[in-house]
């Protein structure tokens, strides 16, 4: 199979092939730093979720900065950082059926400190029926308190399926868990405060309360139940990250690198870049991305591989065919799972090219 130019060190990111990704190092670098520093300003360990970049080199940077195991969403993510060297893996989702639970089996026999998440009896029977008799795993409870995704639904059948897992042979009940809506600290505070009062009158220990998210992580101190937290946009930031108030288009660290191929029309452009490279992810914006040099213009519309840019409100200068530009993504994540490599650069100069390496891996 024939495929692209792989980037050079030392290459100018304006002489490479398009549409590709590019990572600032030194972006990348300070939202790491930040965040770190912040939580441990607050006594919370940090879990960074690798959903955002897949990049094992990364997760290193965020563990050498001071994080305390990652976060993954599936059992094949893991194993990719089960193999680069990495023992403390919380994988956030429920995992049901015998393909997925031998897998899980193998994965908590080679490393230190697997943990998965279950919010359902189903869920922990299953989880029950295949460790018994081996190496425990240990479980969370899954809490929906308030985004309205997984969880259990109130603190009365949290600490309910925590006694069933405490009590089902081959599981060690490890804590609790929430994805949680964004900006609400007090109501996640309360349901993980009178879980922890009801499983401590129950004489059930609870060493990890795990909550959640980039968009309201600089809140994370205003849940003092806690003892951790988990993010992964945070890591190279996107659109949606500056527009919740997490950071500034100035911290984001990921940028499309699109050529323009046709301007059929003075306020038309047509990119490289279309579905297959920015997402059609609109997280409600009403476009598909930024581009910083032209903050006026609009990505109006993707095709698979064809980005269109409206520039009718562009004054001064407008991009023309063979122009290459930059544009900030709405969803950094998806992105990720896009390509197979990951271009980083600082100044404008290839600094060096990471596989991602656990990308496409949805189970």
């Amino acid at each position: 199979m024939t495929t692209p130019p792989r980037p050079q060190v030392g290459q100018s990111i304006l002489s490479l092939s398009t549409p590709l990704p590019l990572i600032d190092e030194d972006r990348l670098a300070a939202n790491i730093g930040r965040v770190q520093t912040y939580l441990d300003g607050h006594g919370l360990a940090f879990r960074p979720h690798i959903k955002t970049h897949k990049i094992p080199a990364i997760a290193k940077a965020q563990e050498a900065a001071g994080a305390r195991g990652i976060n993954c969403q599936k059992i094949t993510e893991a194993e990719v950082f089960a193999e680069a060297g990495f023992e403390d893996i919380l994988i956030t989702f429920n995992i049901l059926g015998p393909e997925k639970l031998d897998r899980l089996k193998a994965l908590n026999d080679r490393i230190a400190s697997l943990k998965v998440v279950a919010d359902s009896a189903s869920t922990v029977n299953g989880l029950s029926g295949r460790f018994a008799g081996g190496k425990p795993l240990t479980v969370l409870v899954e809490c929906d308190t308030g985004a309205g995704r997984c969880g259990v639904q109130d603190p009365q059948a949290a600490a309910a399926l925590a006694q069933t897992i405490a009590a089902s042979d081959g599981l060690v009940f490890g804590g609790l868990m929430t994805y949680p809506k964004a900006h609400d600290e007090g109501s996640v505070d309360i349901f993980f405060s009178e879980t922890i009062a009801r499983l401590a009158a129950l004489g059930i220990s609870c060493p990890i309360v795990s909550n959640g998210g980039t968009p309201s992580l600089f809140s994370a101190h205003q849940v003092p139940s806690a003892t951790e937290h988990r993010a992964g946009t945070y890591v190279y930031n996107d659109r949606a990250m500056a527009r919740s108030g997490h950071c500034s288009l100035d911290d984001c660290a990921m940028q499309v690198l699109a050529t323009v191929v046709a301007r059929p029309t003075p306020d038309r452009a047509v990119l490289d870049a279309g579905s297959k490279a920015l997402t059609s992810d609109l997280l409600g914006f009403s476009d598909y991305g930024m581009i910083p040099a032209y903050p006026d213009a609009v990505i109006s519309g993707l095709s698979e591989e064809h980005g269109v840019v409206d520039l009718s409100r562009v004054t001064g200068p407008r991009p023309a065919i063979g122009d290459k530009v930059l544009i900030i993504p709405n969803h950094t994540c998806v992105v990720s799972n896009l390509f197979d490599i990951m271009t980083f650069h600082r100044d404008g100069v290839v600094t060096r090219v990471e596989d991602v390496a656990a990308r496409g891996l949805v189970w």
